[in-house]
């Protein structure tokens, strides 16, 4: 299986010489590859998921200056077939290790953990406030704010996962949602280019430095609500992490409200995700505690 994904390297790149690939497995939408440990080729899973890295190219092109941390520079792609299986691109490999919850505790000094936070925030700053600059060059204003995404959402997980989902779970996510949906945070959101999945897989660091070294995966990236990202910071680095990364951002307190409803639909998505890609161990990671 993985023979073909690098054929389809060679018959697009003769000229490229793969020595040696392994397997990343973190991925949930991309099959990953290092190659040459020096290069990282990512091919879709899923058609929704080609989509998305077209989108995740453009991103990645106009950003690439306004952020001050590395992120992955394009510099193989092949889009024109279309398929699965075919579709891929491929950057440098940024030098690293993903920075997980069990890393993070292990920084005993203060104020490299205080370090952190700040590359962290300046970075989703960077990103925030790069909307308005670039992003009406490639992205069209979406007809969906965050409380219509959030709504749709609702139905979605009513209408596929409260079948599999305990009486009491069903009650509890429905308070959930209904809560933030009339609430008057929910309207009217400033909306900004934010990354979409800020979680620990995709945030890099270098253990012997104590520094991040890059952020990565841009696939969920477009507009939407800059407390979306800061939701992905608790989910993966716990509440005081994130208390600290808050505090740092411009205007913290005003998206603080909405961060924590949104780290509470973080399982119920993947379980969805699971669902409607025929993925059964993301739906059972998602469904589990809701059973």
């Amino acid at each position: 299986m993985h023979d073909k994904y690098m054929s389809r390297i060679k018959e697009v790149y003769p000229d490229l010489t793969i020595d040696d690939y392994v397997v990343n497995d973190i991925g949930q939408n991309n099959d990953v590859f290092i190659i040459n440990q020096s290069l990282v080729f990512r091919f879709p899973k899923y058609e929704a998921g080609i989509v998305a890295m077209k989108k995740e190219q453009k991103i990645l092109e106009c950003i690439q200056n306004i952020v001050s941390l590395p992120i992955p520079f394009p510099l193989y792609e092949s889009f024109e077939e279309g398929e699965v299986g075919k579709v891929f691109t491929g950057y440098a490999l940024i030098p690293g290790v993903p920075l997980w919850k069990e890393s993070l505790a292990g920084v005993k000094d203060e104020d490299s953990i205080k370090g952190l936070a700040m590359q962290l925030v300046t970075f989703l700053t960077e990103l925030h406030s790069a909307s308005g600059e670039i992003v009406n060059e490639f992205l069209q204003p979406v007809d969906q704010g965050p409380h219509e995404e959030m709504s749709a959402l609702f139905r979605n997980i009513q209408n596929k996962l409260f079948p599999y989902m305990r009486k009491d779970a069903q009650t509890k996510v429905s308070e959930w949602f209904e809560a933030f949906l009339s609430s008057e945070t929910s309207l009217g959101i400033q909306t900004a280019l934010i990354h979409g999945d800020f979680g620990a897989s995709n945030i890099i660091w270098r253990p012997d430095i104590g520094s991040l070294s890059g952020i990565i995966d841009f696939g969920g990236s477009g507009w939407g609500d800059p407390a979306y990202d800061f939701a992905g910071i608790w989910s993966s680095y716990g509440e005081a992490f994130y208390e600290m990364c808050i505090h740092l951002y411009p205007d913290g307190s005003d998206i603080s409200k909405r961060v924590k409803f949104y780290k509470s639909t973080f399982a119920l998505q993947e379980a969805l995700h699971g669902i409607e890609n025929n993925d059964r161990q993301a739906f059972e990671a998602g469904i589990q505690d809701y059973r």
